[in-house]
């Protein structure tokens, strides 16, 4: 008895246990990622929030391509995207100075994009990329121009 109630409750337990259920945003798959033009709309780093100049943005192509704006300067890097997981190379920006405002904005932007891996989380046109320490870049689809 004991021997046929495991051999049908360990296949049930490994078809139901297996993985993660999609119960919304708690995963983001490359497509939901990669292709998408998204605005910055703020990072929360140590409790503080800065909210983004227009000019923020951020892309990830298939390719692994980033590229966008801090703030203040363009930028490129390489991406990995794996699953919810984001890890950026070093950027490479444009040199310009603005405000120091948005310059410190740049800096922070920066700091967040290349600590570490990074993991995302998607909602209804928004995007979090959350780092180790729980900062977070918050991010929202941009309109078709």
């Amino acid at each position: 008895m004991t021997l046929t109630a495991a051999a049908v409750l360990v296949p049930l337990t490994v078809a139901c246990g297996i993985g993660k259920a999609d119960s919304g945003p708690v995963g983001v798959q490359q497509s939901r990622l990669t292709g998408i033009d998204w605005r910055v709309d703020s990072i929360t780093a140590g409790g503080t929030t800065r909210h983004a100049p227009a000019a923020a943005r951020l892309r990830i192509d298939e390719d692994g391509k980033a590229a966008g704006n801090l703030g203040c300067n363009q930028f490129s890097a390489r991406a990995t995207v794996h699953g919810d997981r984001i890890t950026f190379g070093d950027l490479r920006t444009t040199r310009m100075a603005c405000a120091p405002d948005r310059m410190d904005f740049e800096r922070a932007l920066a700091r967040a994009l290349t600590t570490g891996t990074l993991v995302a989380k998607a909602d209804d046109g928004k995007l979090t990329l959350t780092d180790g320490d729980g900062d977070r870049i918050h991010l929202s689809r941009s309109a078709p121009e």
